[in-house]
């Protein structure tokens, strides 16, 4: 009777644990539940995709041009590290609307995360801006143009709204 009791046991934690968000999932929820704008980025400090963008200086420029938005860099696929040394580097890690996280998970493998925060994970660099709770961009597949960056940023901010446009019927 005791096998029985460990063998429900048992399959109870792993339903339990399949649904569970890492710390750096709950942050990034907790994040973009409130109603200022956030912005997502999944990077990697091996990737030469993300390299490039640090290396361009534009995450630095948007983040200091951008006080009033909450940034988070989360590193993924990187076996638990977070790049701090990388975004020290390059004047990022210190702004004081930046969050550096890292996702737990190893690099490679089947274990490796293919979703973050509900949304698919399939490529680095991934960026998504949130407000109130709301995905606004979802930029899914390599490196930013900044200046598109900073279009959605303040699309984001903007009040979406088709009131008083004529109909097309």
């Amino acid at each position: 009777m005791s096998i029985l009791r460990l063998a429900i046991s048992l399959a109870f934690l792993a339903v339990a644990s399949f649904g569970a968000e890492s710390p750096a999932e709950q942050k990034v929820l907790d994040a973009i539940k409130t109603p200022d704008l956030t912005v997502v980025h999944l990077w990697a400090p091996w990737c030469s995709n993300c390299q490039a963008e640090l290396k361009s200086g534009g995450w630095a420029k948007i983040i200091n041009e951008n006080p009033k938005i909450k940034f988070c860099f989360v590193s993924v696929w990187n076996d638990g590290q977070d790049g701090r040394a990388m975004l020290k580097k390059f004047a990022i890690a210190d702004q004081p609307n930046m969050t550096i996280l890292a996702d737990p998970g190893p690099r490679r493998g089947e274990n490796k995360i293919k979703q973050f925060a509900g949304l698919p994970l399939s490529w680095i660099p991934t960026t998504w801006i949130y407000k109130g709770g709301e995905l606004r961009y979802a930029l899914n597949y390599g490196e930013i143009r900044f200046p598109m960056l900073q279009q959605f940023l303040a699309d984001s901010e903007s009040e979406w709204s088709h009131k008083g446009e004529p109909s097309i019927e």
